[in-house]
């Protein structure tokens, strides 16, 4: 995921690394960092803010008039704001492993003829490239997949991924093929 959903003044931003906003006015002053807090991203993602400048925003002129009385009102508002840069910090990984001498790294002749054993993920029955798909993917296509297909599904969703969306989808598919036979 190369962006990240952040919480900063009670409101939400969709934020991508380099990015520059213009949000409510912070607490934090200029030139300095903070980290708001991040609602949505890859796990382990960290998100720095850097405070650019405070500024404040255009001016908003509010005017009340009453006709045949003489009454007008005029009035003025501009908010105070702050520009800032975003910056995603990577997620965490595992720290990489030295690599094998390359003699240990050579199978044997009759170790390299067996097949390899089919991945754990997939789910027997499932419709092809079910693992990438996306929730709107899943609910669209699940209206047309046959009965074995979204019981493979439905227990791949339950074992691995237990999308909420995804599964819901799956199991109103089920009950629409059982009201329709």
């Amino acid at each position: 995921m190369d962006y990240a959903i952040i919480r900063l003044g009670g409101k939400q931003y969709r934020v991508r690394e380099g990015e520059y906003l213009v949000v409510d006015r912070v607490k934090f002053d200029e030139g300095k960092t903070f980290n708001p807090a991040v609602l949505l991203g890859d796990s382990g993602v960290t998100v720095t803010a850097t405070v650019l400048a405070h500024e404040r925003g255009p001016k908003i002129v509010i005017g009340k008039y009453k006709k045949r009385t003489g009454y007008k009102r005029h009035n003025g508002f501009r908010a105070a704001t702050s520009r800032i840069e975003i910056s995603l910090g990577a997620p965490k990984r595992a720290a990489a492993t030295k690599p094998e001498p390359a003699e240990a790294a050579k199978p044997e002749p009759a170790e390299a003829a067996k097949p390899e054993p089919a991945a754990d993920d997939h789910v027997k029955g499932m419709p092809h490239g079910y693992e990438e798909m996306t929730v709107a993917e899943i609910s669209e296509g699940s209206k047309t997949w046959n009965r074995p297909m979204l019981e493979a599904a439905l227990q791949y969703e339950e074992a691995h991924a237990a999308r909420k969306g995804a599964i819901s989808a799956i199991e109103s598919a089920l009950k629409a093929k059982e009201e329709g036979s």
